[in-house]
């Protein structure tokens, strides 16, 4: 999602391959559906979601992600996610952005067709529309949020935009038109009040906050009218966390009506100095857990070779400066590049149970011959491994962490939109349910197809001398 041209949808070849071509490239549909065939299974998943139809004349479906699953009202799974034909990361990609919404009955084995719930169905239909997340009320009233374009960039295509809203009181049968939800102006936003800011919200709220109200984490790009970007990558360009917290959504305002409280603005904003400009600071893309002693615990990825974290002690209001995430106090820093890095708790997302499971890549940006410097591409947001986080009581970093397990690779094949190099990377834009005892991953794979994997009780049985292994 949020990381385009850092991770590049301009693959270059890993392989051997003749001068002068390219050896991911997606010559035509007929190719992509036979390595469809091939790769639907690969990272082993547990779940079906979603696979690109590629449809001559069809919906743009080749490009999925920011994937967030979560409980329906009327008992079933639901899912918004941003579809596309490839990222819309800079003028050159067409601008066709949507939101799909999809819901299952039977606990994930099977998933309705995709309605496509804003934004345009294929380049030319409008402006597109992104990074969509919901919130349920509890009169059941489902809202989902997402940036909207309106044809303006300030930093980049895809991230410039307002917030609207739309709802539906039927289960996603029917969604009420769009209207434009107020959000607070800060200090590295454009000074022109007709330029949308750059926020994005990557994760589901949370009721973690102050009287169990939808509490989230967000990343707010600089606009380069306040601060000019060195150089203009999506992984250098300056990046802040802040939270934000909706106050009203049980009583079912109307979306223009969403009171939003902010927290950790302007000059409070978290903040890690970039590794190559360091007058520039890359903190990004935050997941909370709750600590059994009610703290939160925030991860957050950066471009210093590993995610950084940081505590709230009042309910989300305030943050303590981001640290750099250890396997345990005085251990070794977790190495990862600039890609998300997402924490979720195996007891539920609200559970506050002790036990975390987060995903990293194990490389600080340096992986098979690549740099973590622009243009960086999607090579090093791969493989994926698994690391159990248990809570310590009394420690300094509340959550320490036993040794990585290999959770998922693939075996160098892209896939994408055909004439194109498709993706690579396995940057987990995911989320996480916990329902009847069973905790799933539900992720996409290369941004192509989206999936669900089973998180169980292996892999805390172990303990802390688990080695990675590949398999």
């Amino acid at each position: 999602m949020l990381c385009a041209a850092s991770c590049g949808l301009a693959v270059p070849p890993q392989s051997a391959a003749p001068p002068g071509t390219n050896a991911h490239l997606i010559a035509t549909p007929a190719e992509l559906k036979a390595r469809i065939a091939k790769q639907l299974h690969i990272t082993k998943p547990d779940y079906v979601v979603f696979v690109p139809e590629v449809a001559e004349g069809g919906a743009s479906d080749t490009g999925n992600e920011h994937f967030l699953v979560f409980d329906g009202p009327d008992g079933s799974l639901m899912a918004v996610w941003t579809q596309s034909s490839v990222e819309n990361f800079s003028p050159d990609t067409p601008p066709d952005q949507h939101i799909a919404f999809s819901r299952s009955k039977d606990e994930g084995t099977t998933w309705a067709k995709p309605r496509i719930i804003a934004g345009p169905r294929r380049a030319g239909d409008g402006p597109m529309a992104s990074w969509a997340y919901p919130l349920v009320s509890q009169k059941g009233r489902v809202y989902v949020l997402y940036s909207q374009s309106i044809g303006k960039t300030d930093c980049f295509v895809h991230h410039t935009g307002w917030l609207h809203g739309i709802f539906s009181d039927d289960g996603g049968a029917t969604w009420s038109k769009p209207q434009e939800v107020p959000v607070a102006r800060s200090i590295n936003d454009n000074p022109d009040p007709t330029m949308p800011p750059n926020m994005l919200c990557w994760q589901k709220p949370l009721r973690l906050g102050k009287d169990g109200k939808y509490l989230a984490g967000f990343t707010r790009w600089t606009s380069f009218a306040v601060r000019k970007p060195s150089p203009k990558s999506l992984g250098t360009a300056d990046s802040r966390v802040e939270f934000m917290r909706f106050e009203n959504v049980d009583d079912n305002p109307e979306p223009r009506d969403l009171k939003i409280s902010w927290f950790m603005s302007n000059e409070k904003a978290l903040a890690v100095p970039c590794s190559a400009y360091p007058e520039n600071s890359v903190c990004q893309e935050p997941s909370i857990v709750k600590l059994p002693d009610g703290r939160l615990f925030c991860v957050m990825r950066t471009s210093a070779g590993s995610p950084f974290w940081s505590i709230s002690a009042d309910a989300g209001e305030t943050w303590t400066e981001p640290r750099r995430l250890l396997r345990q106090d005085g251990g070794e820093p977790l190495r990862h590049p600039v890609s998300p890095c997402p924490i979720y708790d195996v007891g539920g997302n609200e559970a506050g149970s002790g036990r975390y499971v987060l995903f990293i890549h194990d490389n600080d940006g340096n992986f098979k011959g690549y740099r973590p410097k622009p243009p960086v591409t999607g090579f090093n947001r791969r493989p994926v491994y698994l690391v159990a986080g248990r809570f310590r009581p009394g420690a300094d970093q509340p959550v320490w962490f036993d040794a990585l397990q290999f959770f998922m690779d693939h075996d160098n094949t892209s896939l994408g939109k055909p004439g194109t190099s498709g993706r690579m990377d396995l940057s987990l834009y995911s989320s996480f349910t916990v329902r009847n005892g069973r905790s799933v991953l539900w992720y996409p794979d290369r941004k192509f197809f989206l999936l669900g994997r089973v998180v169980g009780e292996e892999w805390f049985s172990h303990g802390a001398e688990v080695s990675p292994h590949m398999p």
